[in-house]
């Protein structure tokens, strides 16, 4: 699928329909889409940043972007082909709430270690700070992106000097904080 064509095979279409929660009809549509915006098959890191900056004029999403492509780039290309994009579009928008922890979890996880400590996620946190600037109100205790970041590891019982958090803790956080939860099903039923 890295080559640009106007339709999507019948084997690309079977295949996709198998690993994700789109119909025939919607994934022809997102594809006839997605080839008029990426006319190469492939969106760069740079265009998907520009993407994301028409959603967030008052802040900066250049840095969560990076954080963020590198989810969606499964094979570690530099781009983002239609497969990754309407597999990853399908988890964020219809798929479990586990599938979408796992799929969090790996944009903390972007040294690709299993496990994320302290600045692993503070330099997540800040860069999604960075993108909604002021444009949300904060409790106290996440005013600032390090003021959120320990409180997720307070939350789990655990230093941010020495320890990390894993999937499964990631997962028990997100029962504990439900903003993790509520941020991951903004997009459910819109897509």
């Amino acid at each position: 699928m890295g080559k640009a064509v106007s339709k999507l095979s019948k084997d690309d279409l079977k295949s996709l329909r198998q690993a994700t929660y789109f119909d025939k009809r919607e994934l022809q549509q997102w594809y006839k889409g997605f080839i008029r915006d990426c006319p190469s098959g492939q969106l760069s890191e740079e265009e998907f940043s520009k993407v994301f900056k028409q959603f967030f004029p008052f802040g900066d999403p250049a840095d969560y972007c990076h954080y963020l492509f590198q989810v969606f780039d499964v094979d570690n290309s530099k781009y983002i082909d239609f497969k990754e994009f309407i597999i990853a579009l399908s988890i964020t928008s219809r798929g479990s709430e586990d599938q979408k922890l796992n799929w969090c979890f790996r944009l903390y996880d972007h040294r690709k270690l299993g496990k994320v400590g302290y600045k692993d996620m503070l330099v997540v946190i800040q860069a999604i700070y960075q993108m909604v600037g002021t444009m949300v109100a904060l409790p106290e205790d996440e005013k600032t992106p390090e003021a959120r970041t320990e409180k997720f590891f307070r939350l789990l019982n655990k230093d941010k000097n020495t320890d990390t958090i894993n999937l499964s803790d990631f997962k028990k956080l997100s029962k504990l904080d439900p903003t993790i939860l509520n941020a991951l099903n903004t997009y459910e039923g819109l897509v």
